[in-house]
């Protein structure tokens, strides 16, 4: 009989084969990542719409708001800023029988610009539908 049993030994990490591993890994990551291209997650081309439907002649004026590429705001064909526009628009409202308006948006206009000028008719009073140019999609 054996009293005394085998010693056995420590395990070993062999820290010359980390090293070598972790630099390969660091060398892959630092290649793939130094090629990487940005690319855009969404892409949307506006307005179109398969639903546009043509405008009827209805029995009250149509005022047009029109949002430039640059942010500049029209209503009917004459500049205004985007303090002004309520004052304007709820002048308008006031009319008998109220307008209606449509909104024309250049294609490339920020949505930001968009949105409050929304915001400006939403506060302003502005009930019903509001019209929007788009073209038709072909």
């Amino acid at each position: 009989m054996n009293f005394h049993p085998k010693r056995r030994r420590k395990p070993e990490v062999i820290i010359v084969s980390l090293i070598d591993i972790f630099a390969i890994l660091l060398i892959f990551m630092v290649m793939t990542t130094q090629f990487k291209k940005q690319e855009a997650s969404v892409t949307i081309k506006l307005p179109e719409s398969k639903s546009a439907v043509v405008a009827e002649k209805s029995a009250s004026k149509t005022v047009v708001l029109t949002i430039a590429e640059t942010e500049e705001l029209f209503l009917d064909e004459r500049k205004i800023e985007i303090d002004a526009l309520k004052p304007a628009i709820v002048e308008l409202m006031k009319l008998s029988p109220p307008p209606t308006l449509a909104l024309n948006a250049d294609k490339k206009a920020p949505f930001g610009a968009i949105i409050r000028v929304l915001d400006v008719l939403k506060e302003s009073g502005v009930k019903g539908n509001l019209s929007a140019f788009t073209e038709i999609k072909k």
